[in-house]
């Protein structure tokens, strides 16, 4: 199965790729539910066998749910030709290279019917023992490692004897001296994987006395169902039907509730009988066959907080927690049940974008809040001040056409900064000189290099004073083979490009035998090899530039871009943080009920809402959405030539009559120092500065001086240093 990778799936494989060279034995992998753990680690499998013979993954997979036959068929699935193996297979055939175990720690550790016999356990030992005597090492994935952090677990593993033990978790114990690989939620967030938010409580009243729990919040919940489920109806070029999933889940030591739920869910018409109701206990279990597909027909299962790890059903988006009096312990893996999207992509409707949690518990929703941060918020409905409905601005909107990531583009932009760093040209020949100049070497021997001479202390100075020596190895092609398609690997992951990818700009643009209008040196297949492997830090980072200067940009004909005027929104869901000191509501807000207490917010746009709301010269501001087509956009292309929707943050009203577009950033510390985080600022005022031109509007970046806690603005011309004439108090402009 062909599976593109997302831009943080390929930095982790590449960050695992590189701890593997670390002298650390523990790497963690934090990871959120959602974040596609399993692709990830297949990937990271398959292409660490490709590079490093004698090797075999072991894959521990917690307690029940058969969780090791799902990641078995994953990796199946996913990599075409993989050697998995289950426990069974291990016990009939022994560790072979290149070999994917995956196995259920209960074997291993339990007694009963599903665990390895004394006799069988004595036989899996003994294929261990066989496995060192063949030369093969282990390497360990410890997954939901959170489970299994015991002194069994700890014994099993041992038994391996792994050099290197990757232990993989949502909510991950830190290991000392570990590698950690921590993928931001907000990269799976933007990448459509996961919702964008989970709302809790929305539009419940300040005071509430309910009588009964279960009906106050099954019908709050039957209600965002049918919300749901008509919005996705609705959906212009829909390829599925999907049916939202309620999960109601009861505290694990109560089954009092259950009777209550089932009664209840009747009187609105949702019966077993029906197939509209499911449940999923220890004792009962009912219509759960393909509950998973999109179109399935239950609408709400009942479960309890142990529902089986592992289990996934990405059109689940709304919970219910009913509460007893009894304190429970919070999961994070029972609200990552319900923030997985059903396509693995956003839809642009902030209503089919988010997850919903409906409860009456307290406490858990102080553990939602603490666990979730910024990702878990109340929220309520908000409408547009009547004044403001007839306004009217264009937006611009990219086409629809799926874009993989073009070889040939990259190729162009990696050749265009060689071009432009190396001087690079036509003249093959006078290139090669041009890169040994520039530190590239073009020897076709590997080429290692080690310390000569005597030091006193080890200090870090004393020891770069030490002679360089230059160990050589002549290129062995099966051997340094693989070591070739590792550093071509890592070089690719790095800037985001496949293997596949990266393999092929490598051979156009310094293979002999292969043609390429801009290839840059001509080199036989042996001497490439060495050339990657000599180079792979040098290449490594000239990619990477590459892929994110500015300057690079390749330009082409803007295809397609559609043009439309468009309104604000009428209503707006506000979310919000309950927990604020200040509630204050912002008058200036185009929408009636908008709070200080407003989230998710920057520093930068929490600054520029209160600046506006303070001062006389602004009449109204308007936040805008980050992603849909209800919001307003500005289209550009990036580097590999793909359309990108840009939305600034706001759009202003002046008291004199102006619309204003505004884009803040993060600002510049007291000496100066830029705390922008984004790498493309320059290019996005470049692209809202030619859109304000066409449409005769005024607007700019906003950041922060932090030395005279000023807001500014560059409207004319674009700097990163704030002592630039670039940048003007923004008072002094609006």
């Amino acid at each position: 199965m062909d599976i593109t990778l997302t831009n943080f799936q390929l930095k982790a494989i590449a960050d695992l790729t590189e701890a593997m060279d670390k002298p650390n034995r523990e790497i963690v992998l934090k990871s959120c539910t959602g974040s596609g753990k399993t692709i990830i680690l297949t990937h990271f499998m398959d292409e660490y066998f490709k590079s490093n013979a004698k090797t075999v993954f072991v894959w521990l997979t917690p307690g029940k749910g058969n969780l090791e036959e799902q990641s078995k068929g994953k990796m199946d699935k996913y990599i075409h030709g993989s050697n998995t193996k289950l426990l069974c297979d291990i016990m009939t055939s022994g560790f072979e290279e290149n070999d994917a175990c995956f196995i259920n720690w209960e074997k291993l550790t339990k007694k009963g019917n599903t665990a390895l016999k004394d006799s069988e356990r004595t036989n899996f030992l003994e294929y261990i023992q066989r496995a060192f005597d063949n030369g093969l090492s282990f390497k360990i994935i410890v997954d939901e490692s959170h489970q299994n952090d015991t002194i069994k677990a700890d014994d099993i593993i041992e038994l391996f004897n792994p050099d290197k033990i990757i232990r993989c978790s949502a909510t991950p114990k830190l290991y000392k001296d570990a590698v950690l690989i921590d993928i931001p939620e907000a990269d799976v967030i933007a990448e459509g994987l996961i919702k964008k938010l989970l709302i809790i409580n929305e539009n419940f009243e300040q005071n509430i006395s309910v009588d009964n729990q279960i009906a106050y919040l099954i019908d709050k919940a039957i209600s965002k169902q049918q919300e749901l489920r008509s919005a996705f109806l609705n959906l212009k070029d829909r390829s599925v039907d999907i049916n939202p999933l309620i999960i109601v889940q009861l505290p694990n030591k109560s089954d009092a509730l259950l009777e209550s739920v089932e009664k209840y869910f009747e009187s609105k018409g949702i019966t077993y009988e029906n197939n509209q109701l499911a449940v999923w206990l220890s004792d009962k279990k009912q219509n759960l066959e393909d509950i998973e597909e999109p179109d399935a027909e239950p609408i709400a299962v009942v479960i309890k907080q142990a529902v089986a790890t592992g289990w996934d059903c990405p059109r689940a988006q709304i919970l219910v927690k009913l509460r007893d009096n009894m304190s429970e312990t919070f999961e994070i893996q029972t609200i990552g049940r319900i923030r997985r999207m059903p396509e693995a992509k956003h839809y642009g409707s902030d209503l089919l974008d988010c997850c919903y949690l409906y409860t009456l518990d307290e406490k858990f929703t102080e553990s939602v809040k603490l666990s979730l941060g910024k990702d878990a918020l109340d929220a309520c409905k908000l409408f547009l001040k009547p004044e403001h409905r007839s306004f009217e601005i264009v937006s611009e909107y990219k086409t629809d056409v799926p874009f993989p990531r073009d070889a040939k583009l990259a190729m162009k932009v990696i050749s265009k900064y060689f071009e432009n760093k190396y001087h690079t040209g036509k003249d093959l020949i006078k290139n090669k000189t041009m890169l040994e100049a520039n530190k590239y070497s073009l020897d076709e021997d590997i080429v290692d290099y080690t310390k000569s001479g005597s030091v006193a202390t080890l200090n870090k100075e004393d020891i770069s004073d030490l002679n360089d020596i230059a160990i050589h190895e002549v290129l062995n092609t099966t051997k340094h083979g693989r070591a070739y398609h590792h550093c071509t690997a890592e070089i690719g992951m790095k800037a985001n490009l496949d293997y596949s990818s990266m393999n092929t700009i490598i051979r156009r643009l310094f293979l002999d035998n292969v043609k390429c209008e801009r290839k840059i040196i001509a080199l036989t297949t042996r001497a490439l090899y060495s050339f990657v492997i000599n180079n792979k830090r040098k290449l490594i980072d000239d990619v990477q530039e590459a892929m994110s200067e500015e300057n690079a940009q390749i330009t082409l004909a803007m295809n397609n871009i559609t043009e439309k005027p468009i309104s604000f929104p009428l209503e707006m869901l506000f979310t919000y943080d309950g927990s604020a000191k200040s509630q204050a509501e912002m008058t200036k807000n185009v929408y009636k009920g908008y709070l200080s207490s407003a989230e998710k917010r920057s520093m930068p746009e929490k600054l520029f809402e209160k600046y506006c709301e303070n001062s006389n010269k602004i009449s109204w501001f308007y936040k805008n959405g980050d992603k849909g087509n209800e919001y307003f956009s500005i289209v550009y292309e990036d580097n590999f030539g793909k359309q990108k929707s840009f939305y600034p943050d706001y759009i202003v009203g002046t008291s004199d009559g102006k619309t204003w577009v505004i884009e803040t950033k993060g600002g510049f510390t007291k000496s100066g120092d830029s705390e922008d985080i984004d790498k493309y600022t320059a290019k996005k005022f470049d692209v809202l500065k030619r859109y304000l031109t066409k449409y005769s509007l005024s607007g700019g970046i906003v950041r922060q001086d932090k030395q005279s806690s000023e807001l500014c603005i560059c409207t004319e011309s674009y700097s990163d240093d704030i002592k630039s004439d670039s940048w003007v108090l923004l008072s002094d402009i609006m």
